[in-house]
């Protein structure tokens, strides 16, 4: 039997067969880098831009956009957030194990049999209707705790919510409060409601959404409104450009992780920075002849003789199959297109226009590379959908490195 040896003149000598040195601490084959710097940035701009008064709920539904809750939420806390914003029960559980202290709003439904544990994780449940009310004191009375909760006003979003009068509704605020605040397990907090189109380029929806709301809030009668009472309706959008929704308390979302509530808004005085980026290494690199067919179903065959890198992401991971020969990848700064079907695990790129690439090299998904840049809402343009998903979409399996 023959063995390798590493002599000066052998293939492994040759550096250019070599990883990169870069990738000697790299410990996963892909990533997502979060600037906790650009999250920073963000949540002081929206700080500056509200009255001092005005607190602020950090929403972190979704695992923080798909950027870590925990981490985010630690982060936050530290730089004076008030309260957090979630979707779920679980998620406010979790972030209570991991110790965040501030107020914690779940924004959707939780079935009224968990109320021991809404009471026991000092969590506030958000209440939308007069049924779900009745349900969850009972399961209160039964499990002997009293909860913490906001009532949500449907003002046009169609969702959870009272209906507001003149969005269908009949049933006046002051007559929810008192039914409410007979039940002695339920300590009310707060009212609220939530826009459906504050990210518009014509607010006059989001105007008629006010406007319902603070009839709803006149019509409870001030001496009826508990003391304390936090009011609050503005979400990323309308904590940047209407400033009458402001109330006692905002919520942003999207904007404290860099990306704009849409691309109708003319936000371009805030200054957002984004804070994801994900990032891979190259698996492979092989040379292939013209007339070579890539990926499943050989969709893809190519005209010329190039180069093919292949990337450890795939639709696994949250890059959509959508993307299968339509997207494209940053490689030493330039673009890459995606060749054949994404694949469960890997995608494949046309690398042959750009020189000197090899195993181990780095690749930008969603981000930037030297001069070019990869954009949450150019991937979502390409997949019709909106930034949002875009970050939020990407799976655990992908881990969060945090960077300053």
């Amino acid at each position: 039997m023959q063995y390798l040896h590493c002599a000066e003149d052998n293939f492994f000598s040759d550096n250019r067969f070599f990883m990169r040195r870069t990738s000697i601490d790299v410990l996963h084959p892909v990533w997502a880098a979060i600037d906790c710097s650009a999250i920073r940035h963000n949540f002081h701009l929206i700080r500056s831009h509200v009255e001092k008064s005005v607190k602020i709920m950090a929403v972190i539904k979704a695992d923080a956009y798909g950027h870590g809750a925990t981490p985010v939420a630690r982060l936050l806390a530290r730089e004076g957030a008030d309260a957090f914003g979630v979707a779920r029960l679980c998620e406010a559980q979790q972030l209570r194990k991991d110790g965040i202290l501030q107020p914690i709003l779940i924004f959707g439904y939780t079935p009224p049999g968990n109320a021991s544990i809404l009471a026991a994780d000092d969590i506030i449940q958000t209440v939308h209707s007069l049924e779900y009310a009745k349900a969850l004191h009972c399961a209160a009375q039964a499990a002997g705790c009293r909860i913490r909760i906001h009532i949500k006003i449907d003002t046009g979003m169609g969702r959870l919510g009272f209906l507001a009068k003149g969005n269908g509704g009949k049933v006046l605020l002051a007559e929810v409060l008192q039914l409410l605040a007979s039940c002695n397990t339920l300590l009310i907090e707060g009212i609220f409601t939530h826009f459906a189109s504050s990210d518009a380029a014509v607010l006059d929806n989001a105007h008629r959404q006010l406007k319902l709301f603070k009839a709803t809030l006149d019509d409870s009668g001030l001496i009826s409104l508990p003391d304390g009472l936090c009011v609050h309706a503005a979400n990323s959008a309308a904590t940047m450009v209407m400033p009458e929704a402001h109330f006692d308390m905002v919520r942003p979302g999207i904007v404290l992780y860099g990306l704009h509530p849409s691309t109708e808004m003319k936000t371009s005085a805030f200054d957002l920075r984004p804070a994801m980026s994900i990032k891979a290494r190259i698996a492979s690199v092989k040379h292939v002849p013209k007339g070579f067919s890539v990926s499943y179903g050989h969709s893809y065959v190519t005209t010329k003789e190039t180069v093919i890198a292949a990337i450890p992401i795939g639709y696994a991971d949250g890059y959509p199959r959508l993307l299968s020969s339509r997207g494209s990848m940053l490689v030493h700064g330039i673009r890459a297109n995606v060749i054949g079907r994404v694949c469960m695990d890997q995608v494949m790129l046309d690398v042959g226009h750009i020189p000197d690439v090899h195993e181990s090299d780095e690749v930008v998904i969603l981000g930037q590379q030297g001069e070019n840049e990869i954009t949450a809402d150019e991937l979502g343009q390409a997949t019709d959908t909106i930034n949002y998903e875009v970050v939020s979409r990407i799976l655990a399996r992908v881990p969060r490195e945090y960077v300053e």
